[in-house]
């Protein structure tokens, strides 16, 4: 279907939403028992809603649960920088959280350096920079961290670098019982046997992996995830576009899925909707992933 179509049928399809939503709200707790996964809610997935200060970082769980029904959220470390360290802050996203019955599962970790820099300096203080990240996710209960390796230098160069800096990042975190997750998000990381092959070779049983469906470049996606899956620790349901019937029109889920399903892996998936320029309702973007999840 061209864009146009898709614009049309999405404005139709978030009036009748909240219908749908109430329609299969009834059954979908049923239906998520009968999963082989948990479906948790990536916080990047409402990103311009809170770039436009509609939403803050302390609200996002109540509307994972209360909008969506998905009592597990992924936070992004960027919308609450400067809290790492607050106390105050984090003991109230704490209260809200464990209120409410809401899993805190892990939090991304995005410009605070790269863990795998060449550059021997920067990659020491990117590592110091996560320690706070580390803290704080044990703090409120998370399992992981989610960090970036480095994307200029060779693969050699940064393949090197990453594992000495994993191992660094990972032998830290072990006495705070969080594990450091990488995933494929561009650069070396977005192939899979680069990316595995590091892992590997860091050899610590709290370094892992995090497999994005969507963020593989020049690398067979399916093979990226079946690379990455046998040291996951979390998985991230990317969807950008959906067809008529609620497909998304560049990932077939179902093959996505099985995979995962054939790795072993039984923890959370990650919603995280992104949509493009033309496709940029939030909420009936995470709805129509959940959908998706379920159905697949």
């Amino acid at each position: 279907m061209d864009r146009r179509s898709f614009i049309t049928t999405s404005a139709k399809g978030a009036i009748g939403a909240s219908f749908a939503l109430s329609l299969t709200s009834c059954f979908a707790t049923k239906q998520e028992e009968e999963l082989f996964f948990k479906i948790s809610l990536a916080e990047w997935s409402l990103n311009r809603t809170i770039h436009s200060g509609k939403l803050t970082n302390l609200q996002f769980p109540l509307k994972a649960k209360n909008d969506f029904g998905i009592n597990a959220v992924e936070y992004v470390n960027t919308f609450f920088f400067d809290k790492a360290k607050d106390k105050a802050y984090l003991k109230e996203l704490k209260t809200i959280t464990e209120t409410n019955g809401i899993e805190n599962v892990l939090i991304m970790i995005d410009a605070e350096g790269a863990i795998g820099d060449i550059d021997a300096k920067k990659r020491k203080q990117a590592i110091e920079n996560h320690y706070k990240w580390v803290e704080a996710a044990q703090f409120l209960g998370c399992h992981s961290i989610r960090v970036n390796t480095a994307k200029s230098g060779s693969k050699e160069e940064v393949s090197k670098a990453s594992i000495e800096g994993l191992h660094q990042l990972s032998t830290f975190a072990k006495d705070y019982d969080i594990n450091i997750l990488v995933e494929n998000h561009g650069g070396h990381s977005s192939d899979g046997q680069w990316l595995s092959n590091v892992i590997n070779k860091v050899d610590l049983p709290n370094c892992g992996t995090l497999p994005d469906f969507g963020n593989f470049y020049e690398y067979d996606r399916y093979q990226g995830v079946k690379d990455m899956m046998p040291l996951a620790k979390a998985v991230s349901a990317k969807t950008m576009e959906f067809n008529l019937e609620g497909d998304e029109i560049g990932i077939d889920y179902v093959k996505m899925l099985q995979i995962v399903k054939d790795s072993g892996y039984r923890g959370h998936i990650g919603i995280e909707f992104e949509g493009d320029a033309n496709h940029r309702d939030e909420d009936l973007g995470i709805r129509m992933t959940k959908e998706l999840l379920l159905k697949s």
